[in-house]
């Protein structure tokens, strides 16, 4: 949010260029948050192993956004690829 009001209140805004390497890393690290989502379905691993991981996972995914959204300058975190959907 605070970046969308960022972006349409500056005067020169110059759009991020996103890398094939910052999307790649954007997509695995959102496939990655399904997995312990998927697995316990499927019976490749237990309930309670996948809750632990996923409860890991989520926690690094809420560190990493708040560094994005606390820490790095606007044009930075555009192209930050650990980031939400």
């Amino acid at each position: 949010m605070r970046f969308a009001w960022l972006r349409k209140n500056s005067a020169n805004y110059v759009s991020v260029k996103q890398s094939f390497t910052n999307r790649l890393t954007f997509v695995a690290y959102n496939v990655v948050w399904w997995i312990p989502i998927l697995l316990p379905f499927t019976k490749i691993i237990d309930y309670s192993t996948a809750f632990i991981v996923f409860a890991v996972i989520t926690f690094i995914r809420a560190a990493a956004n708040l560094i994005r959204n606390n820490v790095l300058k606007p044009e930075r975190a555009e192209s930050f690829p650990f980031r939400p959907v």
